[in-house]
């Protein structure tokens, strides 16, 4: 094999794919990228057995080939280059030069024999979506996965298809955040499958605020188009909790405050808080609220902000991090809060986005 190819063109695709290769992975070809010429373009491609992807960009081929080359040492040797042509020459025995101006490098690679195949998702239906709306409702849910090991069919987000509906579910088990979107088109089948977390990084990581993504669902494997970068991911397997029976029925008395304001005040409520003494008060009067923090031995904090409400006086406590998550990432300007009691779940709703947080004790 070899090409030429542009330093910047070369080194943006490496840092596309390079992401989800593991510095301590137990089989030596998971830790090196595949290059490989397809139709005059080069293919780079890297997995973890979980988690594939695929970046092509156009090259100068003078002779078609594949190599595999470790991954960090490749980025790293690009990353110094000058830019201009950066020429690839594969030799014999798996060694590779490159070659910019005055600048040689000889790098050893492995064969593509030893590395995965990508897979391949032919004849199956494909749903289109803007990008930009599923960045946002990634977004507004992946904040609310479940990182214990022990609950693996949480360590993902839940993506469910009927008809022109496309929801996104995430919780684990302290909060649920579910964010709804109207597709293009209709599907022909419904659609329910739990995408695994570090897929979800590497999603929101490459999508952009323009132009579709297409979503291509295998047997037990979902792929992502995205401007011509494939992001492939097994899926998790198992059944989704139930989210829809712990969600409660809208309530008559809603809180209307800043979003801003509210978000403000709680970041400088945290600023108290302590791994033993995490819960920051909220209590509530007649368009009044007043958000205090208290840790033994090291300071109170009182705040008090505006809000719009006409209901009962109450009084709870909440993780300030499960409201800042939710709050940093919406952007309306004001919101409605909805709280019934000291033990009942806080809700924030809106016509296609849902976040749901339970009370901690005072």
């Amino acid at each position: 094999m070899k090409i030429q190819v542009s330093k910047e063109n070369f080194l943006n695709a490496i840092q596309t794919v390079q992401n989800i290769v593991s510095p301590r992975t137990t089989l030596p070809i998971l830790g090196n990228m595949l290059l490989e010429t397809r139709n005059n373009n080069l293919t780079i491609i890297t997995t973890d057995l979980d988690v594939g992807i695929s970046c092509t960009i156009p090259v100068n081929i003078q002779t078609e080939g594949s190599i595999t080359l470790p991954s960090k040492k490749l980025g790293d040797i690009i990353k110094e280059l000058p830019a201009g042509e950066v020429t690839i020459i594969v030799k014999k025995n798996n060694l590779v030069e490159i070659e910019c101006e005055k600048i040689h490098f000889k790098l050893m690679g492995l064969p593509k024999d030893e590395f995965p195949k990508f897979p391949e998702f032919k004849d199956k239906e494909t749903l289109q979506i803007e990008q930009p709306t599923l960045k946002a409702m990634l977004g507004l849910t992946s904040f609310a996965v479940s990182h214990e090991e022990t609950r693996y069919i949480l360590n993902g987000i839940l993506v469910e298809v009927k008809d022109n509906n496309l929801k996104l579910v995430a919780t684990d088990g302290r909060r649920l955040a579910m964010a709804n979107s109207k597709l293009p088109t209709a599907s022909k089948k419904e659609l329910s499958v739990i995408i695994p977390i570090k897929a979800v990084t590497e999603l929101n990581r490459n999508l952009k605020d323009e132009g579709k993504v297409s979503i291509v669902l295998g047997t037990n494997q979902i792929l992502f188009d995205i401007d011509g970068t494939l992001i492939v991911s097994r899926l998790i397997e198992g059944t989704f909790p139930n989210y829809q029976q712990v969600i409660p029925p809208p309530t008559e008395t809603k809180i209307r405050l800043s979003r801003e304001g509210f978000l403000a005040a709680i970041r400088r409520a945290n600023l108290l808080a302590t791994p033993d003494f995490q819960a920051i008060k909220l209590e509530v009067f007649k368009n009044k609220m007043v958000i205090s923090k208290s840790t033994p031995d090291v300071g109170e904090s009182r705040e008090e902000l505006d809000i719009e409400y006409q209901g009962k006086e109450l009084m709870v406590g909440f993780n300030p991090h499960y409201l800042i998550d939710v709050l940093k990432n919406l952007k309306q300007e004001s919101l409605d809060l909805e709280l019934t009691d000291a033990d009942k779940p806080g809700v924030i709703r809106t016509e296609d986005y849902l976040y749901l947080v339970l009370p901690m004790r005072l």
